[in-house]
């Protein structure tokens, strides 16, 4: 035993240590431990208070209960703070502050992510230059034609030998749409007749007069491209000729075909008329639609029904998306000018059933 003093040893301090090992090695060898004895000094009787368990060090210092409790006063400190912070009047403007900068945050998020998100086109949609394709169909279409008899008009009448013009059976359905829609009554009738003969000629086309007059528009106005007047019997005055295709300007390059008998130039092609074909396009496929004897490029009636077997060829179905497209990029590659005519045919088709 290490001793902390200088005393010399007392025998009777060893004999003594000696009784205590004894008692001590007695005491563990018993399988019943005794109840410790009580005191005999001041405050005996009294009992004692068991000691902490032991916490290892590892463990939280604080209990789950006293930690959630004092949590607890210590946010009830802080929103009484803030209650009390919010009240004063930099506390209000700051507050609001707070308010607009994250209703702000939230419509931007929406705006662009949510909103895009739901917004986006079905699959086997065709997006254009102002949205998409609604339904996986062409444009909107219009009201069909209804033939009537003929009437002549109160300012034209065919010349003498010539036939009446087949267009006229639909003055009557034409009339209102052309003031309705803007397009002249001539090409309003041009543009229906169309639908007709090429509803019974080519029934699995599915043309309607809303595509043709889509085309129309973009290309000339109706026969009315630079001021020219789309007079009664179907031809602009004066007639409309476009830029030479001679590879300048981002246009075509295509020398002469026609020897410049319908454009007027023996160098380049250019489109011509109201539904500006070329010639070598007119030659293949040009018709007679106003039964006058002339297949004539200055014509919107022999125009509009040229296009309408022009875009009808090769079996397509202008019934769907796909076959439309189709017509229309071989009309006029471009996808700017595809999605120029839907918006322009679609739109005419809404204002057209709008009473």
């Amino acid at each position: 035993m290490a001793r902390n003093d200088d005393r010399a040893p007392d025998p009777k301090d060893e004999a003594a240590a000696e009784v205590d090992q004894t008692s001590t090695m007695d005491t563990l060898s018993v399988t019943t431990i005794r109840p410790p004895v009580p005191d005999s000094g001041p405050g005996a009787g009294t009992p004692k208070v068991p000691g902490q368990p032991h916490v290892p060090k590892h463990a939280a210092p604080e209990s789950p209960g006293y930690v959630l409790e004092s949590k607890q006063g210590r946010f009830s400190d802080v929103r009484e703070a803030v209650r009390l912070w919010a009240a004063r009047p930099p506390g209000r403007i700051t507050v609001g502050g707070l308010i607009i900068l994250v209703t702000l945050s939230v419509a931007w998020v929406g705006g662009r992510f949510i909103v895009p998100a739901t917004a986006k086109p079905r699959a086997g949609a065709s997006a254009t230059a102002s949205g998409t394709n609604i339904g996986g169909s062409g444009p909107e279409t219009g009201g069909a034609p209804i033939p009537h008899a003929p009437s002549a008009s109160s300012s034209f009448s065919p010349p003498p030998g010539v036939k009446e013009r087949p267009a006229d059976v639909l003055a009557a359905w034409a009339a209102p749409r052309a003031v309705k829609l803007e397009i002249p009554p001539v090409a309003m009738q041009a543009y229906g007749y169309a639908e007709l003969i090429t509803a019974r000629t080519t029934p699995r086309c599915k043309l309607t007069w809303t595509t043709l007059a889509g085309i129309g528009k973009i290309e000339s106005n109706h026969g009315r491209f630079n001021g020219a007047l789309l007079q009664e019997d179907g031809k602009s005055v004066p007639t409309i000729v476009g830029p030479p295709l001679d590879g300048q300007s981002n246009r075509q390059r295509i020398p002469d075909t026609d020897h410049g008998e319908l454009d007027t130039d023996r160098t380049w092609d250019r489109a011509v008329g109201a539904m500006q074909f070329l010639p070598s396009t007119w030659k293949q496929y040009g018709v007679d639609a106003d039964n006058d004897g002339v297949i004539d490029i200055n014509d919107i009636d022999d125009a509009a029904l040229t296009a309408a077997v022009y875009l009808c060829a090769n079996g397509r179905d202008l019934s769907t998306l796909e076959g439309w497209n189709a017509a229309i990029h071989a009309y006029n590659v471009p996808e700017e000018y595809r999605a120029a005519v839907f918006n322009a045919a679609n739109d005419y088709g809404r204002r057209d059933r709008t009473e």
